[in-house]
């Protein structure tokens, strides 16, 4: 009888060791958990963030799990909602490269810590349960395709829980035919419309769902392991996730080359807290710059080419609150000349209502670049710049800074958390915390790990 690839996929989650999981696979999953944390720690701050956790804290549960930036615990699914709001807060967290509506830290990570916490598991145990999650989400959004997003919903509210139920499953002991129910679980769980991005308010939304998907599997995998059961097939049946969100599904990608391509390498870190598809014309706007020494009032006008995602759902030109804004390739464009786009504070309310900004967003044009469509750069952008009398300067970006054939590096991943955490962590404790993840298979007690990510 052949296996399905929902089951295919369960057993090879449960059956991963952590030896065999390559060390760069190892150091890029710590960066990612390092970054996951201090992304985190910065969205509680925001008042987006204040609502659902104080939401969680007046309906809180018993519970172990910490609530990243608090000093109380609460039940695993609460947390892991709360802290998944939190992560997606502020356009910083950590996607796939290539695009697959997938986000590794906010709907793997977290869920994993919050049921590490629970069970008293050790850092090795929740190090490779957040892998597997990864591995096994990432393959989900791949075989989906880019057709979630062209049809409405937002990926990431698809794909996490799926992310979600395997890392919390592997860490609540589940056996196969339980993960396997945990998944067909998750599967009704999924959900995320991309309407926030043509909306005059309620924006805020989009945060909601990477903390919905995250609390979602996390439930999934708590009801599996009480008997609760799922569609065994899930992934590929008739009716299952990926013939149902996806026009064109490539089922054959669920299972290719399992356990030999680890999808934990192409996590990609964002530098910038705007939208992952404003990263690419960002770089090549700045690099053009630097090239040219242009000023802001030398500019007549900027064309960015792209894929056809560029136009249809980032051409946004007026937006009316900050999440919009960030969503928004002419905004963040314009931004970029005036502000240090990977500075968070420079997004704020007031360039909104910013005219230098205003009016260089007018002078920004999308379009389809027809060379980038061909050979699928899906993220890379062609930024053309008129200045002066009519001197046209072009660049491309393909592989922008952090994305996994340009990345950070450990040492910017820091800075990053560096930057993102100086008002909420004193050095000291940053140093600390920076320090147990990049040791965090030897912590034998997780305690002491969550105690690392209270504000103080």
């Amino acid at each position: 009888m052949k296996i399905g690839a929902t089951r295919r996929l369960a057993r090879f989650a449960l059956d991963l060791s952590p030896r065999q999981i390559p060390p760069e696979a190892i150091d890029r999953a710590k960066d990612c958990i390092l970054d996951t944390i201090a992304v985190t720690l910065y969205g509680s701050t925001k008042p987006w963030s204040r609502i659902v956790i104080e939401l969680v804290q007046d309906a809180r549960m018993s519970g172990h799990s910490t609530v990243l930036g608090e000093g109380w615990k609460a039940h695993p699914g609460q947390a892991t909602l709360a802290n998944g709001v939190m992560a997606h807060a502020f356009e910083l967290d950590n996607v796939r490269q290539p695009g697959a509506g997938v986000h590794p830290g906010a709907t793997a990570f977290l869920p994993a810590l919050a049921i590490a916490e629970e069970r008293n598991a050790d850092g090795r145990t929740l190090l490779g349960a957040f892998v597997a999650g990864c591995e096994v989400m990432s393959r989900i959004g791949v075989a989906a395709g880019n057709s979630l997003e062209r049809r409405g919903f937002h990926a990431p509210g698809l794909t996490g829980t799926f992310g979600s139920a395997v890392a919390a499953g592997r860490l609540l002991g589940l056996n196969e035919r339980q993960m396997v129910h945990a998944m067909g679980i998750a599967g009704s769980y999924s959900g995320g419309l991309l309407e926030f991005s043509r909306s005059q308010d309620g924006a805020m939304v989009k945060r909601l769902h990477l903390g919905k998907a995250a609390e979602g599997g996390v439930t999934a995998a708590l009801l599996a392991s009480r008997g609760f059961a799922g569609p065994e097939s899930v992934l590929e049946g008739k009716f299952g996730f990926c013939r149902t969100f996806s026009d064109s599904p490539k089922l054959s990608r669920l299972t290719h080359r399992l356990g030999q391509d680890f999808e934990t390498l192409n996590i990609c870190i964002k530098r910038c807290a705007c939208h992952i598809n404003a990263h690419a014309p960002i770089e090549a706007l700045l690099r053009l710059r630097d090239k040219i020494g242009f000023a802001p009032e030398d500019v007549q006008e900027i064309v960015v080419g792209g894929i056809e995602k560029l136009v249809t759902h980032h051409a946004i030109y007026h937006p009316k609150d900050v999440m919009a804004a960030q969503y928004s390739i002419p905004f963040s464009i314009a931004l970029s000349l005036y502000s240090d786009p990977t500075d968070p504070g420079s997004f704020d309310d007031n360039r909104l209502q910013d005219k230098k900004v205003l009016a260089m967003m007018r002078k920004v044009r999308l379009k389809i670049d027809p060379e980038i469509e061909k050979k699928g750069w899906d993220r890379a952008a062609r930024v053309t710049v008129t200045v002066g009398k009519r001197q046209r300067h072009s660049d491309l970006v393909v592989h922008f800074k952090g994305t996994p054939q340009n990345p950070l590096g450990r040492s910017g991943v820091e800075d990053k958390a560096r930057k993102l955490t100086r008002a909420i962590l004193s050095e000291a404790r940053l140093e600390r915390l920076i320090d147990a993840v990049r040791h965090l298979e030897t912590i034998e007690d997780l305690s002491s790990f969550g105690d690392l990510m209270r504000s103080e």
